[in-house]
């Protein structure tokens, strides 16, 4: 990966890994290193011939299929830049938010996949003033396209626009350049010590930031790589499972959420016929990583043979085009016991005995990866640019500075805020401390709770409840709530449970609470499984569950279920 663009360094792979490939079990579909590169060439002809110039943006609306690494390495051979569109279902608010992005990128050129053809009659009708091409006319080209190689394409020319994920505001196109890139994929070999002898085996979108990059930094590395889709993974993790374990693969990337999916689909009888010794590197990262997860995670496959050495707790963003820290690989995780109420009130992460009344467990995410620097912000924002460097064990903002940040936010109005200090430090708007030289992130700093002037983190309250087994795949989300006078905290929950047993299970999880809190005024209310928002990462939405939350109470007096 020492080329300046990323379809240089394709073809710097290539002449060593010619015949190593993408699977995409799903699709029949296999695509070598070699293939990729010689159908680039001609599709970034081909898409020269259709209009599409240097600079330009291209949407792409593909599932994970080869259609979608064609058109980036195409587009990256013309000095153009690659979109990548969440799928949705073809609904009236999935097409308000896919007009959005397109409006805020200033995209006219939307590039539909092979396996999405069936969508573009409603693309074509729902998106005015846009080109809707099916990948049949745009990827396929004649066996004498003359070949564009791309060699003047420069690295500071922007490849990517990826949307944030939205989780606590609306998504943000993140502009991120070939440099940008080259650094993060660097960043995550080195940081992993991938090499051709792993095999990489992924079910995440290819349009999601930790799905893109995990899968370019294998094939940028030679690694043999197999996609499937993510709606297999979610209907069968069992399935999954064995295919990995059986094919041998060494190397996934998961959100957390991912690990819990596994453990509770695998009986636990049924555990030690998988062999789960070869899994080398298992990236948990994409959303907080919870303590009882992982000790769930890790004693349910001990009979599988799983190492704890194999889980790497990591931290990145979009805004850094992915990785930020990584701890040492083939270490287990480092837990901080910390106490709850100093870290909430004063902002202090004070050690204490794992057993301890009021401790909290907080997972290390590792030191900066290659090229970052990460420091915590102080909480009073003094000093050279607004921020000065908080001390060993306080809580604060963390910010980021490296080659793989990304120069800004896609804002042609010049009215959308730049998540930048004015020395020139990227805000990440989470909270975390450092603790001999590893991150440690606490939660985000829009979502701090406060409730009669006492502070609380969400993961805190939901900490307290999502391991018990009525809460659907430990999907729950705090807020505090106010009516008239009255303010308390609310906690809603997917259960499967019967309604009947509603009254029952709020009171359990009410005491929960209130043992790990001593928090007594909680409302409890629960929804249907899988029913909560999320964002296209598997992220809850903790504004947009309040909303819902809000909405569905606009007129209600709040008599049912009160605080107890």
């Amino acid at each position: 990966m020492d080329a300046p663009t990323l379809h240089l360094a394709l073809d710097e792979v290539t002449a060593q890994h010619r015949a190593a490939a993408v699977d995409f079990p799903a699709e029949g579909a296999s695509l070598t290193l070699g293939r990729l590169r010689k159908r680039s060439r001609r599709i970034a002809a081909r898409l020269r011939e259709l209009g599409i110039q240097p600079g330009d943006r291209v949407g792409t609306l593909s599932a994970n299929e080869p259609d979608f690494l064609l058109l980036l390495f195409a587009l990256s051979r013309l000095g153009a830049s690659v979109c990548p569109l969440p799928v949705h279902s073809p609904r009236a608010s999935g097409t308000a938010k896919l007009l959005n992005v397109l409006d805020d990128a200033g995209i006219k050129e939307v590039v539909v996949s092979g396996r999405l053809e069936r969508m573009r009659p409603f693309l074509e009708e729902a998106l005015p003033g846009r080109r809707v091409l099916p990948a049949a006319e745009a990827l396929v080209v004649a066996a004498r396209t003359a070949a564009v190689t791309g060699a003047e394409v420069a690295a500071e020319q922007e490849i990517v626009l990826q949307y944030t994920s939205g989780s606590t505001s609306d998504p943000k196109g993140v502009r991120l350049t070939h440099a940008n890139v080259l650094a993060c994929l660097r960043a995550i070999r080195d940081g992993i010590r991938l090499t051709p002898a792993d095999r990489n085996f992924s079910w995440l979108p290819l349009f999601h930031d930790m799905g893109l990059f995990g899968t370019l930094t294998a094939l940028l590395t030679g690694v043999p790589t197999t996609i499937w889709r993510p709606s297999a993974f979610v209907r069968d993790p069992a399935g999954w499972l064995r295919t990995f374990a059986d094919g041998g693969y060494t190397v996934t990337p998961m959100p957390g959420f991912a690990f819990d999916y596994l453990a509770s689909a695998v009986p636990a009888a049924d555990a030690a016929s998988y062999d789960l010794s070869r899994w080398r590197v298992a990236v948990n990262g994409a959303e907080p990583i919870a303590v009882d997860s992982l000790v769930a995670f890790f004693r349910h496959f001990a009979p599988a043979r799983f190492d704890p050495r194999a889980m790497l707790t990591v931290y990145g963003l979009a805004e850094a085009t992915l990785a930020a820290t990584f701890p040492p690989v083939r270490r287990s995780p480092r837990i901080d016991w910390v106490d709850r109420a100093a870290l909430a009130e004063r902002c202090a992460a004070v050690p204490v005995a794992r057993t301890g009344l009021g401790a909290r467990g907080v997972v290390s995410v590792g030191g900066p990866v290659r090229g970052m620097r990460v420091r915590i912000a102080a909480p009073d924002g003094s000093g050279p640019g607004g921020s000065t460097a908080a001390g060993e064990r306080s809580v604060g903002e963390v910010q980021l500075r490296g080659p793989s940040v990304t120069a800004g936010y896609v804002d042609d109005s010049g009215g959308l805020a730049q998540p930048f200090t004015a020395d020139g430090w990227l805000r990440t708007g989470d909270l975390g401390y450092l603790a001999d030289g590893e991150l440690h992130i606490t939660g985000r700093a829009k979502e701090m709770l406060i409730l009669r002037g006492a502070n609380y983190y969400p993961d805190d309250v939901e900490s307290a409840v999502r391991a018990d087994p009525a809460v659907r795949r430990r999907r729950c989300v705090a807020f505090v709530h106010q009516e008239g006078d009255r303010e308390f905290m609310v906690l809603v929950a997917e259960t499967g449970s019967p309604a009947a047993e509603h009254a029952a299970l709020a009171t359990r999880l009410r005491a929960l609470v209130r043992s790990a809190l001593g928090l007594d005024d909680l409302r409890v209310e629960f929804v249907a499984p899988d029913s909560l928002p999320r964002t296209t990462s598997g992220k809850l939405q903790r504004p947009a569950v309040k909303q819902e939350f809000m909405q569905r109470h606009e007129h209600d007096s709040l008599t049912k279920g009160d605080c107890k």
